[in-house]
């Protein structure tokens, strides 16, 4: 518990909260990754189950990841420091925590993808990874009810 306060007592957070103006910045940022990321997903594994087949699905899947890597990134460097102006209140909120193992549940499975269901390129194989593929679109759409759930829990 000391160790959340004393995030929550360093300078960028103060800074954060102290900020009229760039915590709704930092949030809008975080929305706009977060938008980024579920749709770049979603189209991913859209492809990778059967729609979108106009589409090569090679290149557009290599487009997806890519695309989805940026955004989770911008999502992570937005999240931390609005996680860091009340960690001791979010690491306890079991939305925030629910969010945050479904994350992990959501890397896991794109590794189980690379892993078990892809092509020596990387590449989604068509068959097998249509599981992988339906439950990566449902664990992002939990995250996405969490991430909206913490502030009513």
């Amino acid at each position: 518990m000391e160790f959340l306060e004393a995030i929550e007592q360093l300078a960028p957070a103060r800074a954060l909260r102290a900020s009229f103006y760039v915590y709704p910045l930092v949030n809008a940022a975080h929305v706009f990754f977060i938008g980024v990321l579920l749709t770049t997903v979603i189209l991913m594994d859209l492809r990778i189950v059967g729609f979108l087949a106009s589409q090569d699905r090679r290149p557009f899947v290599k487009l997806m990841r890519r695309l989805a890597l940026v955004a989770f990134c911008g999502a992570l460097v937005t999240g931390i420091p609005m996680f860091s102006i009340r960690a001791s209140e979010y690491f306890f909120n079991p939305a925030f925590r629910v969010k945050m193992l479904l994350i992990m549940l959501a890397g896991l499975n794109l590794l189980a993808l690379r892993f078990f269901a892809s092509d020596p390129d990387g590449a989604p194989a068509e068959k097998g990874a249509r599981l992988f593929a339906g439950l990566s679109m449902a664990l992002w759409i939990g995250v996405l009810v969490c991430g909206r759930f913490i502030g009513f829990v």
